[in-house]
């Protein structure tokens, strides 16, 4: 397996009325041996353009891209063990997939592998992908073709393994069974990866890390559990989570947060009373009560969603200044147009600064 360090890449691309824009800007990033390392932002923030400089398809401008502390550039790309999944499967249209699934071992002489390496994909995810071996891509759905083109890319015995949104264009419910599969592939065969998405439950269902991205520029870097608790700054607090987390505007008074609705609670001591902060909560963040109690805000009910396989509501309340997400179980059987009580839990306020949109400590 191979370790692959990204050094201060930068990579910028001029447009037709001579522009330049910094596609990617300044970023390192490390993924480990075997490690899956999920490159998750909007579109345009630069993803798929780094994960092409991994795969050496683009130049950088300056930096290193070093697998196993080489410089890409240094290695002969019959011997980088690329596997590259596309967004469209990129298979050969006049091949049927078996023969696109065997290019690489046949070119290697090694083509007595192939059936055993199938058997061992198949066995692996349930698929039966024999039966897709002998169609051509356009007799295949676009999730067939998109598995034909992950046991295209294992069968070549990759060193890395890049995803380029590969299952962006099926429906949600092959998307769901496909992420699992590849779950359990890169379980099977471990190898270094990156896999570039703007779907953050597909990052966090396939990745050990997740490098949130913006403008060119990696956010932060981090497991589910430190990017959703513990954010950076407001971008990160804003794009991990569903439902998104509430912002709450206040200001600093006697060293305390205070809101027109919400307050007041502890901030960090050397703010100056009258400095700007704004409070984030997440969803789980309140405590609700359907009859006023000390120190609660009332809010009318404006939506309810139900999530009966989670067994939860979740709800948007507004009042007079502030508009907030709540989640609640779903006996609590919230009404729009209600009015109900609620009330923050201090531990769960994360504050941030407006200006910078950096996290205040």
């Amino acid at each position: 397996m191979t370790t692959v360090t990204i050094a201060h890449v930068h990579k910028s691309f001029t447009s037709a009325d001579g522009t330049t824009l910094a596609a990617v800007d300044d970023v390192s990033l490390k993924a480990g041996s075997g490690e899956v390392v999920a490159l998750l932002g909007p579109s345009g923030c630069g993803k798929s353009t780094l994960l092409r400089m991994i795969a050496g398809l683009l130049p950088a401008d300056s930096g290193q891209i070093l697998y196993d502390n080489i410089d890409l550039n240094l290695i002969e790309r019959r011997d980088r063990g690329i596997g590259f999944v596309f967004q469209d499967g990129a298979l050969m249209p006049h091949w049927v997939a078996g023969k696109s699934v065997g290019f690489f071992l046949r070119l290697r002489r090694r083509e007595a592998e192939i059936p055993a390496r199938m058997a061992r994909i198949a066995e692996i995810t349930g698929l039966g992908i024999e039966r897709l071996l002998v169609r051509h891509p356009r007799q295949l759905s676009g999730g067939e073709r998109q598995r034909v083109a992950v046991a295209r890319a294992l069968a070549r015995d990759p060193r890395v393994f890049l995803f380029d949104e590969p299952f962006s264009s099926i429906d949600a419910a092959l998307r769901h069974q496909a992420r699992i599969e590849l779950k359990r592939l890169l379980r099977e065969f471990p190898v270094t990866s990156f896999y570039v998405t703007h779907d953050q439950i597909e990052a966090i269902t396939i990745a050990d890390r997740v490098a949130v991205m913006r403008a060119g520029h990696i956010e932060q870097v981090g497991d589910y559990t430190t990017l959703y608790h513990n954010p950076i700054n407001l971008f990160v607090a804003t794009f991990i989570g569903t439902p998104t987390i509430t912002l709450l505007p206040g200001k600093v008074a006697s060293h305390r947060w205070v809101n027109k609705t919400f307050g007041a609670f502890p901030v960090r001591a050397d703010l100056p009373d009258g400095a700007g902060v704004v409070a984030g909560v997440r969803s789980e963040g309140f405590v609700v009560t359907r009859a006023p109690t000390p120190g609660t805000a009332a809010g009318r009910v404006d939506s309810v969603i139900d999530h009966y396989a989670e067994r939860m509501q979740i709800a948007e309340v507004v009042s007079e200044y502030d508009r907030w997400t709540i989640q609640v179980p779903l006996e609590l059987h919230l009404m729009a147009g209600e009015v109900i009580a609620c009330a923050l839990q201090p531990e769960s306020l994360l504050y941030f600064d407006p200006a910078t949109g950096r996290r205040i400590g």
